[in-house]
């Protein structure tokens, strides 16, 4: 079983090595300090099993587990309270709360290990290891809105503070992100960054644009029974008679 290590701190990384090399059965491939390193090395380590750390400065845990993209199997190592430790015990393999025993760590990887030999069997859906995205949408804490959006292009990651993100555009299962004249593709549903983002500055004003509000600098008729949102940058964005509604809404409560 590859493993790979996520964590800042690197007391918490040793610790972690010394109880992993006291296990059989499980090789370290790559240790990281920072969730950037993360998602370098999982990419290319391809790894059976992340030990990650979710509070991290730059890319926290759930960050790490967007950009990845794919199915893993994830120990969280987290001081987070209760709401979140719900999340996990529901989508994640297991969680380790700082400080943790060895015993306690044992438990989790024997945990880990279940879920890779189920995964390996096809038992029926429901015991399968979940997309990193949904796991990470689920341990964010309720009414927790995101603050930046980050996206993986290649080798690279760019990450976008809210207030610079224009709109966003459906694109199948991927959202065009428009950001200062500049747009990036991420796979993700619109409908699912609709739920993360704040729906006093995002609105879903048609069923594939979602808008900042504080870009909008007026709506104009378009033709019978349709509008444009025009942006203060000169962009113009199809608004639906629903989207209008919920546009109208927003606005008159501000």
């Amino acid at each position: 079983m590859k493993a790979v290590i996520v964590d800042d701190e690197e007391l918490a990384r040793v610790l972690l090595r010394e109880y992993i090399e006291s296990s059989d059965g499980v090789e370290i491939v790559a240790e990281c300090a920072n969730g950037f390193e993360a998602v370098k090395a999982i990419s290319e380590r391809k790894p059976d099993l992340i030990f990650l750390d979710v509070q991290m400065p730059k890319l926290d845990g759930f960050e790490v587990l967007e950009l990845i993209g794919q199915e893993v199997a994830v120990i969280f190592v987290t001081a987070f309270d209760q709401y979140a430790m719900r999340a996990f015990d529901e989508h994640a393999v297991d969680y380790l709360l700082k400080p943790f025993s060895l015993e306690r760590f044992q438990k989790a990887l024997e945990r880990a290990r279940r879920r890779l030999v189920e995964n390996a069997s096809a038992i029926p859906k429901g015991t399968q290891s979940v997309p990193a995205t949904e796991l990470a949408r689920a341990a964010r804490p309720p009414r927790e809105y995101l603050q930046r959006v980050v996206v993986k292009d290649g080798a690279r990651v760019h990450i976008i503070p809210i207030e610079r993100l224009d709109y966003a555009e459906a694109q199948d299962d991927y959202v065009s992100l428009h950001s200062q004249g500049k747009a990036y593709l991420k796979e993700q549903t619109i409908s699912s960054l609709e739920a993360a983002l704040d729906p006093g500055r995002f609105v879903r004003i048609h069923r594939s644009v979602l808008v900042n509000l504080e870009r909008v600098a007026k709506i104009e008729p378009y033709a019978k029974d349709s509008r444009v949102v025009v942006l203060s940058d000169g962009a113009q964005l199809p608004v639906s008679r629903a989207g209008y509604e919920r546009l109208r809404a927003v606005l008159d409560k501000g």
